[in-house]
């Protein structure tokens, strides 16, 4: 989480540089996606690379933010624009987001954490509960 204020920068060069094919994420052989939503404020598309869950067809991911006490910005405008769009291995897939709560909200993390258990550390740092968004293909 330290590292937080220059990984998400250094992500961002290497994926231009490489045209999509070189993330830090992929290096450390994580699933990474990238994924475009529509600023909330300005409509223009904002892109970031991200750690996700692959459940079956779906893609989750945990709106951590590094473990700070804010949602990340793609959080609040995939909330606002819940059509999105993921890169995987540099194809597009047009998805729509749905952001899970209540009961199905208590399943998805038992989930998430089989898969990273990071997250916790990441939720008990930020003292809040992280949202979780499900990505359907479009």
């Amino acid at each position: 989480m330290r590292a937080a204020k220059v990984v998400p920068g250094i992500d961002h060069r290497l994926h231009r540089l490489t045209g999509g094919r070189v993330s830090l994420l992929g290096i450390a052989d994580v699933p990474s996606i990238r994924l475009t939503t529509v600023g909330r404020r300005s409509g223009l598309p904002r892109a970031v690379n991200l750690l996700y869950f692959p459940r079956g067809e779906q893609f989750v991911l945990v709106g951590s933010n590094w473990g700070r006490p804010r949602d990340p910005d793609w959080a609040r405008n995939l909330r606002a624009q819940p059509d999105a769009v993921v890169e995987v291995r540099r194809r597009e897939i047009p998805v729509l987001a749905t952001e899970v709560t209540g009961e199905q909200y208590q399943r998805l993390w038992r989930e998430v954490l089989d898969f990273w258990p990071g997250f916790a550390m990441e939720r008990a740092e930020a003292g809040r509960e992280l949202p979780l968004f499900v990505l359907t293909r479009r």
